[in-house]
């Protein structure tokens, strides 16, 4: 008789608070065991003292910067870490990498692309995750989000990351009403703003991917000033 598997268990190090109760809140949902912490010297504490599966790492925080933090993580414990590192500092990845980050993600990025690395990371490392299971059916759309690829009616198809996170949430709701609220934070983790046309902009590029459905209609409904949703073909 196998043992049964437990939630791997994130470290989330961001001083941004909103940003950190959006991607714990997205990480639980998926499976993973997440505690935060603020800055490193609470995160040192917490790996200290804890189990740690993994770190997820932002580079520019207070009282102590995240390099300095992976820099005393590396002398603590052999533990993978993700660096969150700012869109095009390449400076800052390259120290990252240099120092033993085992993979980095430039913010702003999706919840879905940081737990596909978290997963990713974790099986390179022999640790099992726990977490939700990693293929995703809706009908004949089968995605999977450990390797960011998808599947429609037996042939591959070609999606942006943001396409992805957006087309893998309605899926998790398939049949199922998704207000673009939700889509953006869960999609593109940040919270939708007044006049913001970014979710509707990207619902258009994968409707047109998906084609119609029999009855000619879109598989992805949208609800005037709601959200939306996608139809379920059996």
């Amino acid at each position: 008789m196998s043992e049964p598997r437990h939630p791997a268990r994130v470290l989330l190090v961001d001083d941004d608070i909103e940003l950190g109760t959006l991607l714990k809140e997205y990480l639980v949902d998926e499976g993973f065991d997440v505690l935060t912490a603020q800055d490193g010297r609470a995160a040192l504490m917490l790996i200290e003292t804890g189990t740690i599966d993994i770190v997820v790492l932002d580079i520019m925080m207070p009282r102590m910067n995240g390099i300095e933090t992976l820099q005393r993580i590396r002398r603590l414990r052999d533990i993978p870490v993700i660096m969150l590192t700012a869109k095009g500092d390449d400076a800052d990845r390259i120290a990252g990498l240099n120092l033993g980050a085992d993979d980095y993600v430039p913010k702003p990025s999706s919840p879905g692309e940081l737990a596909a690395r978290l997963t990713a990371v974790l099986r390179r490392a022999g640790r099992t995750t726990g977490a939700a299971p990693e293929t995703v059916f809706a009908g004949d759309l089968v995605m999977h989000p450990a390797s960011r690829k998808v599947d429609w009616r037996g042939s591959p198809l070609e999606l942006t990351g943001t396409e992805f996170s957006i087309l893998e949430v309605l899926a998790r709701h398939a049949g199922q009403l998704v207000s673009k609220q939700e889509l953006s934070q869960r999609a593109l983790g940040r919270a939708l703003t007044p006049f913001d046309r970014r979710i509707d902009v990207h619902i258009s590029s994968v409707r047109q991917k998906l084609g119609s459905r029999p009855d000619g209609q879109s598989w992805i409904q949208s609800v005037r000033g709601l959200g939306y949703q996608l139809l379920r073909d059996r």
